[in-house]
């Protein structure tokens, strides 16, 4: 690598697009590793400098210093990493397995540093700063040097470097792994007879995929969007039963792409690196840092939750099994959940869809951010990463900038499946945050808009509440600054922003039929409403289960060498509904603890439900759109980040701890 080389690299110099965003249309794969070679030697660097420092430790020349060291190799990482999940490549994996070890092991070496340490320590042990948010970057900069093993001696230290690096290959291998065992199943239909029951936009699209693999005929894959339809409305029994079982047996399967020995390595590891740090597991280590604060806790809220939820799930399943008249296999409930519910409500997607387009939930969106929080969203010119990804401007109602919002829409092999939210830039001080929307939503099809499912819209919104707590964000540091807040709290912004979709207040804004206009019918909606309960008991033993799941592996107290199903099966026995399915595994393809970051925090969804139940009960008294409550809420949570306890916020803004009853209240089981 030479001079020449890193001043040709996009990611290297200062980008001359608006707001500096990446410049993807010069950023090739071939960039990346001199880029990460580059950024890694510049942080340590500027890490070496802080340490070396002779002047005395303080807050600003010590914590806010190193809190700053690191910037570009903080910007390369979060382009890399995100397109290596939403744009990726053999080659881009390739670098993957490369440049995550070598960042592991500089993380290592930051925490390992003693000098560093010392000064850290010193300031951890002064007088502590005025200010709330720098009250609490001085906690998390020391809980960070605690966790990586700065006060390990001996043998242990550099044991911890080699857990990190060998963490950081097996979660890209299991990334990996699942990613490719999904797009390995594909259903070929070839004889229309088969298509009995499905819609017509189901139809298309499978249609369309056999078309673009050359193929006569029609092609379902194990992509959500291509799943969820075929499981919900093809009456052929046997066709889905196979397509359950290729999708529960992902990473399951004995070949090539099989994760179980990657979970047992994994889990081993984490327990090991716990122990090092004087934990008795993985889940007492990093629920320190949490709401719950321990396993005990994160359990008791659980089985508060299980008792009434598997009452009424298994009503559930019996009033489904009687409609059936027959004794329900796996896959065999969303077929006929739906038909009943279909036959109670007079409600299913393919009723919904015409009045979700696409283009006329985004613009529904965008109105309801501007409503509540006087944000507008204007088309943007900067390049993008893929042809189909969207980019906006995002301004407040002063006309500042706020951020720019990237919308990745669509389902592609290079993708992984589901939806998340991401930064390729987070907000710091006067510095504003890029932002990012990965889905995998219904494509247009039959030449067809794009038309959404009712959970697709709640997806949208769930996602994009996120995207506003990381835009909204007002804090002076990264580190404390949007999303980066405790894992079960920062589910509490994207699951209140569901609600809406339930109110036709909102609703009546912008869902239009997408060929004649005419608005959402009242009946429908309220029909929406009706069923929104319904299974709703299943939907959230289906929660707890992987919950517990999580929870299993990450409290286990020695090496789990035997089977990995009979493991997650032993943990999650109290909610199994249906019978086991041979050769199927939840843990096998659990990317969200294995290799996303969920890990002892899975449980984080269910309590976020519990805080949004009761924080959309103060819109709800006051109307959906109050001004109020809408500026209360983006003052003491939207933008403060973690600069403060999450409690302490949440307080703020309602007034008292939330409990478990307004969750209970909302789904009607008290």
């Amino acid at each position: 690598m030479n001079t020449r080389d890193l001043g040709e690299n996009p990611l290297l110099t200062e980008s001359a697009m608006p707001y500096q965003a990446p410049a993807f249309d010069k950023i090739r794969v071939e960039h990346f590793e001199p880029a990460f070679e580059a950024a890694i030697a510049l942080a340590r660097a500027e890490v070496e400098r802080v340490a070396n420092a002779t002047e005395e430790a303080t807050f600003e020349n010590t914590i806010v210093a190193l809190e700053r060291s690191g910037e570009l190799l903080e910007s390369v990482s979060a382009i890399f990493f995100n397109l290596n999940s939403a744009a990726t490549s053999e080659r881009m994996q390739e670098v993957a397995c490369r440049v995550s070890p070598a960042l592991a092991a500089f993380r290592h070496e930051v925490h390992a540093n003693r000098a560093l340490f010392a000064r850290v320590k010193q300031v951890h042990d002064g007088p502590a700063p005025g200010g709330a948010e720098e009250r609490a970057l001085l906690e998390r900069t020391w809980r960070s040097f605690i966790n990586g093993g700065a006060n390990v001696e001996g043998p242990a230290r550099e044991r911890l470097k080699e857990i990190a690096v060998e963490l950081s290959r097996l979660s890209l291998r299991f990334e990996r792994l699942v990613l490719a065992d999904t797009n390995a199943f594909t259903l070929h239909v070839t004889d229309e007879a088969g298509l009995s029951g499905l819609p017509g936009g189901a139809r298309a699209a499978a249609e369309e995929e056999a078309a673009a693999r050359g193929l006569e005929g029609w092609i379902f894959t194990l992509h959500e969007p291509s799943y969820a339809p075929f499981m919900k409305y093809a009456d052929d029994a046997a066709a889905r039963e196979k397509m359950y079982r290729a999708r529960a047996s992902r990473g399951a399967r004995g070949n090539e792409n099989d994760t179980a020995e990657v979970i047992r390595q994994i889990t081993a590891l984490r327990l090991e690196k716990a122990r090092v740090l004087g934990h008795d597991s993985h889940a007492a280590r990093v629920l320190v840092d949490r709401m719950a604060g321990s396993p005990g806790t994160v359990n008791r809220f659980i089985d508060e939750l299980l008792s009434p939820a598997l009452a009424v799930a298994r009503e559930e399943l019996r009033e489904v099994s009687a409609s059936a008249s027959a004794e329900l296999q796996a896959w065999d409930w969303s077929y006929y959940a739906n038909k009943l519910k279909r036959e109670r409500f007079a409600i299913d997607d393919e009723m919904t869809r015409p009045y979700f387009q696409l283009e006329r939930v985004q613009a529904g969106i965008f109105d309801l951010a501007r409503r509540l929080h006087g944000i507008t969203f204007h088309a943007s010119p900067v390049p993008v990463y893929h042809d189909e990804v969207r980019c906006f401007e995002a301004r407040a109602a002063d006309g500042s900038f706020l951020a720019l919002l990237y919308l990745d829409y669509f389902p592609r092999e290079n993708k992984e499946g589901g939806a998340w939210m991401t930064n390729f830039r987070e907000q710091a001080g006067e510095r504003r945050p890029l932002v990012s929307i990965v889905m995998n939503l219904t494509r247009p099809a039959g030449g067809k808009p794009a038309l959404l499912s009712f959970d697709e819209v709640t997806t949208f919104l769930h996602e994009f509440g996120h995207a506003l707590h990381a835009m909204l964000s007002r804090c002076a540091y990264v580190s404390t600054s949007g999303t980066n807040v405790y894992r079960d709290f920062v589910e509490l912004p994207s699951q209140i922003m569901e609600n809406w979709a339930l109110e036709k207040e909102w609703l009546d804004t912008w869902a239009a039929h997408h060929e004649t206009g005419a608005c959402i019918p009242r009946e429908l909606v309220e029909n929406i409403r009706r069923s929104s309960r319904f299974a709703s008991g299943y939907a959230c033993c289906r929660q707890l289960g992987l919950a517990m799941i999580d929870m299993a592996w990450h409290t286990i107290t020695r090496p789990v060498t035997g089977s990995i199903v009979d493991f997650e099966r032993r943990a999650s026995r109290r909610v199994a509904l249906f019978p086991p399915v041979p050769g199927t595994s939840v843990s096998a393809a659990f990317t969200h603890v294995f290799s996303g970051g969920y890990a002892a925090g899975y449980y984080g969804y269910k309590w976020a439900e519990v805080l949004d139940a009761d924080a959309f009960s103060l819109f709800k008294r006051r109307g959906i759109f109050d001004e109020a409550t809408a500026t209360a809420f983006r003052e003491h949570i939207l933008e403060k980040g973690a600069s403060e306890h999450p409690m302490t916020l949440y307080k703020r803004f309602r007034g008292a701890e939330p409990s478990v009853d307004a969750l209970l209240e909302r789904e009607g089981w008290r």
